[in-house]
């Protein structure tokens, strides 16, 4: 397992450069000041480095997989609120998918690097990984090289939040820098309560329940997938685990921005009233080792409907135990990546942005789940890869030709028409795209599509 962590800073802009030009002018007038009176030159000089040693606040993203991060980091970088931030992610697995999940928006307008962190998961590496990334954060804004409002840090879906906050308490560097905001805890209302109740192995903590408890502030995603007495359960589930965070109920994580950032949220007296070895850094943590990641990178094209066929053959079968998958693939005849993603048997996928012509075409996919079966999914993904060759067999095990005379199958009957077109993709509602084996023009009607080359759907006119 490796956690490949991206740093992300928005560029400068007109705060930016109003805040320079006061600095200039301030420099000017306390220059003349000092020239005067040297105890007001001292002075001066306590009151910039004060000013240098602001604290800049930071707010941790963390929930279970598939709970909506992302999406919400989205929401938060593309708003316009005028802050400057700094995003740290943190992904579960060799190959990091989230990058190319943030908005095509977002990847134009920031200024981005890139820092590969030591292998393992966040909350067991935080004390190496995450101080080193916050110490260069801080070495940059004290030498005057960057300029923040806030940082926020993405956590992976598995990991413990306490040790993130921890850092910000144990590390002198980085508290003399840094405050701990808020902990903002997404949850998956579909299926938050399956984790909570998932029994784990003796010495392993349940992660979902951590973070609900560890919450500041707690955001119900996925409202819309169920009923009002279930979104009101599992509030009631939440409220057992921490009665001070308030719930925000929401809907792909959009919330607006200043129930995020800037709360002021994080309570160390509680936290320690809950926790009494919150602040001890020698405590243990340990994962379930059922749980495991894997990451398949595949080079050339894939069958789209042979990708379809498969996941939902998967999914079906074995949806209990993926808890997240998500990839981005390169589809035959498509010159955009079809970015896909999935939760337990929930899945979605769209096209997105046009591949960029020097861009090798390679598909990455990422699993993350219990009892993972490497080689079968590895040898399942290889056999949706295109060829010509079943390309070519599937259209001549069509039973129709192009201008046949055929009866199409629709709820209140059969209508006749011809066949227009074979092997037809359509993108259906939802984004996600669909190869038909026909093409029908009604007659006397409009064009439509026919699902499966079955007599069920179309036959041969009578």
């Amino acid at each position: 397992r490796r956690d490949n962590w991206r740093l992300r800073r928005l560029p400068s802009g007109d705060r930016e450069y109003k805040r320079r030009l006061s600095m200039a002018d301030n420099s000017q007038k306390r220059k003349a000041a000092e020239d005067e009176n040297p105890k007001a030159r001292r002075a001066a000089k306590l009151a910039e480095a004060r000013a240098l040693m602001k604290q800049v606040p930071v707010t941790v993203l963390t929930g279970f997989l598939g709970a909506g991060k992302t999406t919400l980091l989205n929401h938060i970088l593309t708003a316009t609120h005028g802050k400057k931030l700094a995003v740290i992610e943190n992904e579960f697995g060799e190959q990091g998918i989230d990058d190319a999940l943030l908005a095509k928006n977002t990847r134009e307008h920031v200024d981005e690097e890139i820092i590969e962190m030591m292998n393992g998961c966040i909350c067991c590496t935080v004390r190496q990984d995450l101080v080193q990334v916050l110490e260069k954060l801080a070495a940059r804004i004290a030498s005057g090289q960057l300029h923040l409002d806030g940082v926020v840090i993405e956590t992976t879906g598995l990991a413990d939040p306490a040790p993130v906050a921890q850092t910000f308490f144990v590390s002198k560097k980085v508290k003399a820098r840094f405050v701990l905001d808020g902990i903002i805890t997404l949850v998956d209302a579909k299926h938050v309560e399956r984790h909570l109740d998932e029994q784990k192995p003796e010495g392993a903590e349940n992660e979902a329940v951590e973070q609900l408890a560890f919450a500041d502030r707690v955001l119900l995603n996925k409202v819309d997938l169920v009923t009002e007495d279930d979104i009101v359960r599992v509030e009631e589930r939440i409220r057992s685990i921490n009665r001070f965070a308030p719930i925000q109920r929401c809907e792909q994580s959009a919330v607006s921005v200043d129930s995020v950032l800037d709360i002021k949220g994080f309570d160390l007296k509680r936290t320690l009233e809950m926790d009494p070895d919150f602040l001890n850094t020698d405590a243990d943590h340990v994962h379930d080792q059922t749980v495991s990641s894997l990451s398949i990178v595949l080079p050339g094209e894939l069958d789209l409907d042979e990708v379809q066929k498969w996941m939902q053959s998967l999914l079906a079968d074995k949806g209990e135990n993926i808890f997240r998958m998500k990839g981005v693939l390169a589809i035959a005849s498509s010159e955009e990546k079809f970015v896909y993603q999935g939760v337990h048997m929930i899945f979605t996928g769209e096209f997105d942005e046009v591949w960029a012509e020097d861009e090798e075409r390679v598909s990455k996919l990422v699993f993350i789940g219990k009892n993972l079966d490497h080689a079968e999914l590895n040898t399942g993904f290889a056999a949706c890869l295109y060829s010509e060759e079943r390309a070519q067999q599937k259209e001549q095990s069509l039973r129709f030709q192009v201008g046949d005379e055929v009866e199409v199958k629709f709820a209140s009957g059969w209508s006749r028409g011809t066949i227009v077109q074979r092997m037809f993709r359509a993108r259906m509602q939802g984004g996600l795209d669909k190869v038909a084996p026909y093409m029908v023009r009604i007659t006397n009607g409009p064009r439509m599509l026919v699902p499966s080359d079955s007599e069920d759907f179309v036959r041969r006119a009578q």
